[in-house]
């Protein structure tokens, strides 16, 4: 994470605040003569050429020609601090005493006695002539103008149901709104859509796309035979309300927050319980939770009434999945830095907008200006930062989500630790007491009354070797059990130990925490159109400020014009293989328009009027005949329309990193269905585990057991700094930052690391003996049960022959025997593109 700087060519001053007099000030005749006679030559010679000369190109927008502007300053605040020579940058600047500021730029430090002539300058009260004092008001951040076109941008115009295109159909047969968007632009580029896909490859098509992992062949079976009507809703309705679909679609959520399990930089240590808020995703998703409401409980959960499974509470974990340097070159541009990383996730998830943008400047490219980024700061300014402290319930300020179903069970092991800890205190005061009783008579009259520890500090050559090993072991016991949760006891990352009376908040000049421009309040992006909140005072005994409520019900607000448009726009991306915005975290200028915005909009206001419920949405898209489109392309289509822009066929894909371990593990008949609880650690190759830059590597990545190490992939613990070979092979999302896309990349390290890795190869093995178990002694029916196992279709009698025929040549050239022999079949089937890519 990059720490902004300011720029040494300017004289760019960084203050922790600005103090500007209320009038005026007068100065003596004495003062002025100073200005006159050894600061204004100075000045010329040194500074004005880049600080007054050209008013219309002033470095920094530093102007010094008056008292006023120089207060006032540039682009980074004002120049100095009245009677403060050492708290004014001025003077350290000149003194090269602060790094990035060294004055003038590009050239000798000034002589000693010119120095000094500044130095006196500001300590004397910063004078200057009458006719050069100007006026030094205060001012405070500007309202935003903005243009008639950016006003007009389609994505900050509320959202409106539009009409569906008409298209004539025989009577008694409408057509599914979704097709009648997509066609009325087929139609006018006179382009004809694909026929619909056969029942075998919908069905698989369904199964990925909404839990993630293949049908059995006789699911393919069963669907194929079935002539009921509703075969295909009713195949819907069964996948959604399977526990696979929150995994699969939890997911696709992870990427987007930016999911991970390690704080990153070089220590890369652990967010404990960061698992809690993976699984409060895949259950928001599996309970259908209205979008609406899935959106407050992150923003502000903790300021939300607290359900007895605490849900609420472990939404916040929202907050705490970004990178965190636990050991900061500059603590308060670290801690900007996070509040920079909660603003970039929260525009860019919820809203489509890199507000993130703004940080420094105003926007480039979109309406935001400056002043509306730290607006949007001043909402979460109330959220503390992790702590020093060693213990991880303090450092993380962990929340106790104890349900009360185990309080009682929780209090009754906590007594029970409470008087182990007085039986082991015991027992050390003994030893001490042992030891006291060798010390010199005047030491022991000279312990009485102080703090036994403190003695035993300062006189700890009397105890015995024995004793000094008892008392070691004793302190380390009681320190281990205050330190270790009670194990009923259930905690959470999440926001906790708020503020609920934060600090003000400033614009932060060019980025820089130490460069305190206008005060600002907590408040929306003003190109919205929505007046800023009126935040009251907390409330007596409440545990925040409040600010987040305001924040979360105007994102989740049906008046907000971002938030339905952004979440329609996701479902649509995973389903169809490209968004109607391509670009799903930028709806702005930076971003590419919408393909097909009255489709678009039409999607966000059925969302919105249906509850806000994705499983609805899920399977109004499913149903549409553009889903069940087949994928086979039409020279003629492929030529006017070769990136399928206009979705006249179905756009196929390859399995994304998850999906092919699952499958694999699927295929070979290992895969652990148990869902939940802490992450899980998959075997790694001893060269990878090398990457680890700690002597203990086990203690940073411990083997899980077998059947643990075989659950899916959402379970596996994610490292920032380390990464599942099978999964970052086949692009595993970066945790770093939002990923809102996977692009698909083609590299040899694929390729090599199925054939050759240590997974593949001994799910390979688990594979061939799956076959060999259900038809032994029979390698004709062995292969058919795999090709059908992995590419979901059986193969033709031809195609059985030549594979038999090739198992035969690899025992017959390789002297392989039977066991070894269909392992190497199995690894051939699971490199297949059929088993990979899906139509």
């Amino acid at each position: 994470m990059s720490v902004v700087r300011p720029s040494a060519v300017a004289l760019l001053v960084v203050l922790a605040a600005s103090v500007a007099p209320a009038a005026e000030p007068t100065f003596t005749k004495d003062q002025v003569a100073f200005f006159d006679e050894k600061v204004a030559p100075l000045l010329k010679a040194s500074c004005l050429k880049c600080h007054g000369d050209k008013p219309d190109k002033l470095s920094g927008g530093l102007d010094l020609r008056t008292r006023a502007t120089a207060i006032k300053g540039g682009d980074t605040g004002p120049v100095a601090v009245p009677g403060k020579a050492k708290d004014s940058l001025l003077v350290q600047a000149v003194n090269h005493a602060k790094d990035g500021y060294e004055m003038p730029p590009g050239g000798d430090k000034l002589k000693p006695e010119q120095i000094a002539v500044l130095t006196k300058w500001v300590t004397d009260g910063f004078a200057y002539p009458a006719d050069k004092l100007g006026t030094a008001a205060v001012e405070g951040p500007k309202k935003p103008k903005f243009t008639d076109a950016q006003k007009a941008y389609w994505a900050y115009q509320p959202v409106k149901r539009p009409t569906v295109p008409f298209e004539p159909r025989p009577q008694g047969s409408g057509i599914h709104p979704i097709d009648a968007f997509l066609n009325a632009k087929l139609s006018a580029k006179q382009l004809a859509p694909s026929a619909p896909a056969d029942k075998a490859t919908l069905i698989r098509r369904a199964y990925y796309d909404l839990t993630g992992l293949p049908p059995t062949p006789e699911e393919i079976d069963a669907f194929v035979k079935d002539t009921d009507p509703k075969a295909w809703e009713k195949l819907i309705d069964k996948l959604l309300a399977s526990p696979a679909y929150g995994e699969k679609w939890g997911r696709h959520w992870l990427d987007i927050v930016r999911f991970a399990e390690t704080n990153g930089y070089e220590r890369d240590n652990p967010k404990p319980y960061a698992w809690r808020y993976r699984d409060y995703v895949v259950k928001s998703f599996n309970d259908d939770k209205p979008y609406d409401r899935f959106v407050k409980e992150q923003v502000a959960g903790d300021e939300l009434p607290r359900t007895d499974n605490s849900e609420e509470a472990v939404a916040t974990g929202f907050y705490r999945l970004g990178v965190w340097d636990d050991e900061p070159a500059d603590p308060l541009q670290a801690r900007f830095d996070g509040f920079d990383d909660i603003v970039t996730i929260t525009g860019q998830a919820f809203l489509g907008m890199t507000l993130n943008c703004a940080r420094c400047h105003d926007h480039k490219g979109d309406p935001i200006p400056q002043t509306d980024y730290y607006k949007l700061v001043a909402f979460f300014r109330d959220i503390r930062e992790f702590s020093e402290s060693r213990d991880p319930r303090s450092r993380f300020n962990l929340i106790d989500i104890t349900p009360k179903a185990k309080r009682e069970v929780y209090e009754k092991e906590l007594i029970e630790r409470q008087m182990k800890i007085e039986d082991l205190t015991k027992q050390m005061v003994a030893v001490e007491d042992e030891a006291i009783k060798t010390m010199p008579a005047e030491d022991q009259r000279a312990s009485e009354g102080l703090d036994r520890p403190l003695v035993l500090k300062k006189l700890p050559k009397v105890f015995t070797d024995a004793q000094k090993k008892d008392h070691g072991r004793l302190t380390r016991e009681i320190a281990d059990l205050k330190r270790k949760p009670v194990p009923s006891q259930e905690f959470a990352l999440g926001v906790n130990l708020c503020d609920k009376t934060p600090p003000a908040t400033f614009v932060n000049i060019r980025g820089s925490a130490h460069a305190n421009g206008a005060e600002v309040t907590p408040g929306f992006p003003a190109i919205l159109g929505l007046p800023d909140p009126v935040i009251p005072l907390a409330a007596k005994g409440a545990a925040s400020s409040g600010r987040r409520t305001a924040l979360a019900n105007w994102i989740a607000s049906k008046d907000n014009p971002m938030t339905a448009r952004v979440m329609a726009n996701r479902l649509f991306l995973h389903h169809f293989g490209k968004g109607i915005v391509p670009t799903p975290n930028d709806f702005g200028k930076f971003g590419e328009l919408p393909t097909n915005p009255e489709l678009l909009d039409w999607l966000a206001a059925e969302f919105v009027d249906g509850g806000w419920t994705l499983k609805r949405m899920h399977k109004l898209m499913m149903t549409s005949a553009a889903y069940q489109r087949s994928s086979k392309a039409d020279a003629a289509n492929l030529k006017a329309d070769p990136q399928n822009v206009l979705l006249w066929r179905f756009n196929s894909r390859r399995l994304g990193a998850e999906e092919v371990r699952d499958s694999i593990l699927t295929a070979s008949g290992k895969l652990n269905p148990k869902m939940g609880g802490p992450s899980v650690y998959p075997k790694l190759p001893a060269e990878v585990l090398a990457g680890i830059s700690y002597p203990d590597k086990k203690a940073h990545w411990p083997d899980s057991p077998l059947d643990e190490q075989n659950r899916r992939s959402v379970y596996v613990f994610v490292k920032r700094s380390l990464q599942v070979p099978i999964l970052i092979n086949h692009d595993q999302a970066d945790s770093d930052n939002s990923c809102p896309v996977r692009y698909t990349t083609t590299v040899p390290t694929q390729a090599l690391g199925m054939l050759n890795g240590e997974f593949t190869n001994e799910q390979a093995v688990a594979l061939a003996a799956r076959l060999a178990k259900e038809f032994p002694d029979d390698v004709a029916k062995q292969v058919a049960r795999g090709v059908r196992l992995t590419a979901g279709r059986a193969p033709t009698a031809d195609e059985v022959a030549k594979d038999v025929a090739f198992i035969a040549a690899l025992k017959a050239k390789h002297k392989l025997d039977d066991k070894k022999a269909l392992a190497q079949y199995a690894l051939l089937l699971l490199n297949t593109n059929e088993f990979v890519y899906l139509d």
